[in-house]
């Protein structure tokens, strides 16, 4: 893995970023979480690629709070043709 940017996805609406932090923070230093609210998923950033790979490896498919989580390398947003991003 080369970076340290997570893409979380399957989680509960009612997971809070605190919640996500606190799961992630055992496997190293959560630096930012961003649960994206009524979408089910969100984003975190850990302090260095190790960190983020170790947390993957042990959390990807876990239950939390009833789903599986999945969970990948986040991708970098893309522009959008209206100079946005998606």
């Amino acid at each position: 893995m080369n970076g340290s940017k997570l893409y979380v996805g399957n989680l509960s609406y009612s997971v809070t970023n605190e919640e996500l932090k606190e799961l992630f923070s055992q496997y190293g230093q959560v630096i930012q979480a961003n649960v994206i609210e009524g979408k089910g998923f969100g984003f975190l950033e850990m302090s260095n690629p190790e960190d983020a790979d170790k947390a993957k490896k042990a959390l990807n498919g876990a239950d939390f709070k009833g789903r599986a989580l999945r969970i990948e390398e986040a991708k970098p947003q893309k522009p959008r043709q209206d100079g946005g991003y998606r």
